[in-house]
């Protein structure tokens, strides 16, 4: 996208800078040579610029912020045709940038039957996700017929009172015709009935693949709960008998719920080529709200990732560079540790510590790779056995290739050592961290998977902001849903679902958090000069909040609502409930 130059009277006296062509600076006074289409005032503009963090109004023209100030810096600007948006006390922020997200699979969530538990869902043991799953099942009766699928997401075994998944046996009770696939919360697992084994073709005589658990009963059967990359090499096959039109629906709506909760930037962050091409068709025909970069398997799409890979968007959809996996998940206890899981709930043997999905050799082929081909790295790294494999990488593809700005990202992070903190800010790599555990899991974790100890330092962003590094919040929907507030929360207070505080010393204050949400994650996209602050010339993506995040109480924070979202000046998304 070519950047549009505006030279503005505001901008002389916002910023104190000469005009664009060299000529003397308009004087008071004098017609503003723009008239804006939308001027925001009535409440707080929060810019996320240092020099100017808070403003009284920004001005909007052509999709672009023609100028932000005072209110009467601003109002310079308004013209017969301007529309005058009043706040009414409520809070401007520049549109949120997806620092890690799923926005294909955010369909999938958004059309499957909610698995979750409370407060997203009503999903807290067997039985009621079996209800819940029936009822979806005849809800969606022309859907279940025609794709012969019954798809449910957000099941979380750490939720569930018998604290295990669900098993093909209790599959089979909803259903012993129709293939049934569950998608885990965290997206590392899943459980499947009989007929959706059968469909796949895994019975007792099946080996998992390579990074991947099938496991099984007493009698060796599998038992319908697929780990990794065993659950993957399912997955794939049976949404795929959605077709095109089923994935393309997935991209429409997953872009939609991104900009229900303020997101103009979208990620696609572990894409297949046949993904991103969905991505671009739905683009194409003006399907998609918000932005979307997409960054597909390095170890699947090279070929395709370097055929497709720039910095410009083409309707609305661009390849930012590529994804590595390295381990799974920490609440599943297959993310790759550097000691023992602490109290592991299943059946593991003593001194279990996860395991790698791919090997050492895998991980450096794939960033020396990058590195060579001046291609940006984003790298799921959650276990410090895994970062251990990430920095080692890192440190000799820049031995080889030195230090081109590709601007490598850390993906969750959960457990870390401070160490691996340092040797993160030596080696350049942004830190993209997943605050939002601390809810989720965060009792998990202090009982099961690390301990109260090292529970402290899950998604340490007090570390990271000690070192002055910038870094990146994220939600990793359809993990949970792409909820910004309740982000924002997680980052700042760090309470649990219990009400537990878990690090103190790790939680950050509401403007650094905000940042990890604008301006820092558009640095990450290599897209800081175009979005992320509410700056003149940048592009209008904006949103409208209920109240002043940095005024309000912090226990308060996951209350605020969005109310607008506003891409390239027009609004995308409108709450139910307000008016302009």
């Amino acid at each position: 996208m070519t950047r549009t130059v505006v030279t503005l009277f505001g901008a002389l006296l916002v910023f104190g800078c000469g005009r664009e062509d060299g000529s003397e600076p308009l004087e008071a006074g004098e017609p503003a040579q723009d008239v804006a289409d939308t001027i925001y005032s009535g409440g707080p503009v929060l810019t996320m610029t240092d020099a100017q963090p808070r403003s009284e109004a920004v001005a909007v023209k052509d999709g672009r912020i023609l100028a932000v100030g005072t209110l009467n810096e601003v109002t310079a600007f308004a013209g017969e045709g301007t529309e005058n948006f009043d706040l009414a006390g409520r809070a401007v922020v520049p549109g949120f940038v997806d620092s890690h997200g799923h926005v294909v699979m955010g369909g999938l969530q958004a059309l499957s039957a909610n698995l979750l538990a409370p407060p997203d869902g009503t999903v807290t043991d067997i039985s009621s996700l079996q209800a819940v799953l029936t009822q979806w099942k005849e809800d969606n009766a022309d859907f279940v017929a025609d794709k012969q699928l019954v798809i449910g997401f957000g099941y979380d075994n750490a939720q569930l009172a018998e604290l295990r998944h669900p098993t093909r046996e209790d599959l089979d009770k909803v259903s012993e015709d129709i293939p049934i696939i569950l998608v885990h919360q965290s997206g590392h697992f899943g459980a499947v009935n009989s007929k959706a084994l059968e469909a796949a073709g895994i019975d007792a005589s099946s080996e998992a693949p390579p990074g991947g658990v099938i496991r099984r009963d007493e009698n060796g059967e599998p038992n319908g709960v697929l780990e990794e990359y065993a659950f993957f090499a399912v997955l794939g096959p049976l949404l795929g008998q959605l077709g095109d039109a089923g994935m393309q629906e997935f991209a429409r709506a997953g872009s939609k719920l991104w900009a229900s909760y303020g997101y103009t930037t979208a990620q696609e962050g572990r894409a297949t080529s046949g993904v991103v091409e969905v991505l671009k068709q739905v683009g194409a025909d003006g399907g998609l709200a918000v932005d979307v970069v997409a960054y597909p398997d390095v170890l699947e799409a090279r070929d395709y990732i370097e055929a497709n890979v720039s910095r410009e968007y083409l309707d609305r959809v661009r390849v930012g560079g590529c994804k590595l996996t390295i381990d799974g998940s920490p609440q599943g206890f297959t993310a790759l540790r550097d000691r023992p899981y602490y109290d592991p709930v299943g059946d593991y043997p003593p001194g279990y510590s996860g395991y790698a999905a791919i090997t050492m050799e895998q991980t450096q082929d794939a960033v020396n790779w990058c590195y060579e081909n001046r291609i940006q790295i984003l790298t799921h790294a959650n276990g410090e056995g895994a970062s251990d494999m990430l920095i080692e990488a890192i440190e000799a593809a820049q031995s080889e290739y030195g230090t081109p700005d590709i601007r490598p990202v850390l993906i969750h992070g959960q457990f870390l050592r401070e160490d691996q903190v340092d040797s993160y800010q030596r080696l350049g790599v942004f830190p993209s961290l997943f605050p939002m555990h601390t809810f989720y899991w965060g009792d998990w974790h202090r009982d099961h998977t690390v301990g109260p100890e090292a529970a402290q330092n899950i998604s340490p962003t007090g570390w990271v902001r000690e070192r002055g590094m910038r870094f990146g919040t994220h939600h990793d929907a359809p993990v949970a849903f792409p909820d910004s507030m309740r982000i924002l929360s997680a980052t700042v207070t760090r309470r649990t679902r219990s009400g537990d505080i878990l690090g103190p010393h790790q939680r950050v204050d509401v403007l650094t958090a905000l940042k990890a949400m604008t301006i820092w994650p558009a640095w990450q996209h290599f897209e800081e000069r175009e979005k992320g602050s509410i700056e003149q010339g940048k592009l209008a993506d904006l949103v409208i909040l209920s109240d002043d995040p940095t005024n309000v109480d912090p226990e308060a924070l996951d209350d605020l609502v969005v109310l607008f979202t506003i891409k390239d000046g027009e609004v995308i998304y409108a709450a139910p409930t307000v008016s302009r």
